[in-house]
């Protein structure tokens, strides 16, 4: 018996139910960054502080319990910026306020404007990581060849899990010089 040979109809079939899947396939891929957003927020993975203020009034300091606080702090490539933490290590209690600074070098011929990106390590320490002054809520304009120390007041919470003994704050600066300076364009355009 001979093999029935497709038909127009039946391939037209096909090709519609293969468009349809790319679709939503495509559909999907968009809908899963907001969806990893919100997961992992909601569960404490992701590593994000807050890009807000933390308040700090009266919280209870755990003096029975040391936590050590890790700064680490990189540049993206090509941006001519020295960034480094004034202290690398920390030993912090649970509650404690604590004051230190990150020193940033423009060693360019131009100004630019850098904003600090931090993460938090283990993820599920970020909720428990919180920011009552940082340099990361604002962006930071330097003069060509000029230094500023960029202050950071934290606290880590008391509520933090007993199994976790090392936080470790990340701090990527970026270049948005260009983005600034056409944000600006656009803004006087638009008046």
């Amino acid at each position: 018996m001979a093999n029935p040979v497709p038909t127009s109809k039946s391939n037209n079939k096909l090709i519609s139910l293969l468009v349809i899947g790319c679709v939503a396939m495509f559909g999907f891929g968009f809908a899963l960054v907001p969806l990893y957003d919100v997961l992992c927020e909601k569960l404490g993975i992701n590593g994000k502080t807050s890009n807000t203020a933390s308040s700090y009034s009266e919280i209870t300091v755990d003096n029975d319990r040391i936590v050590t606080v890790e700064f680490i702090s990189q540049v993206q490539s090509g941006m001519p910026w020295r960034f480094e933490p004034q202290i690398k290590r920390l030993k912090v209690h649970p509650g404690e306020l604590i004051h230190t600074a990150f020193l940033a070098r423009n060693e360019s011929s131009r100004a630019i404007v850098g904003q600090a990106i931090p993460s938090v390590s283990p993820g599920q320490g970020a909720a428990y990581f919180n920011k009552t002054e940082c340099f990361c809520f604002n962006q930071q304009l330097l003069a060509a060849d000029t230094s500023a120390e960029l202050p950071l007041i934290f606290f880590v919470d008391p509520q933090l899990p007993e199994s976790i003994h090392t936080l470790t704050l990340s701090y990527t600066l970026y270049d948005i010089t260009d983005k600034q300076l056409a944000s600006a364009l656009e803004q006087g355009a638009a008046k």
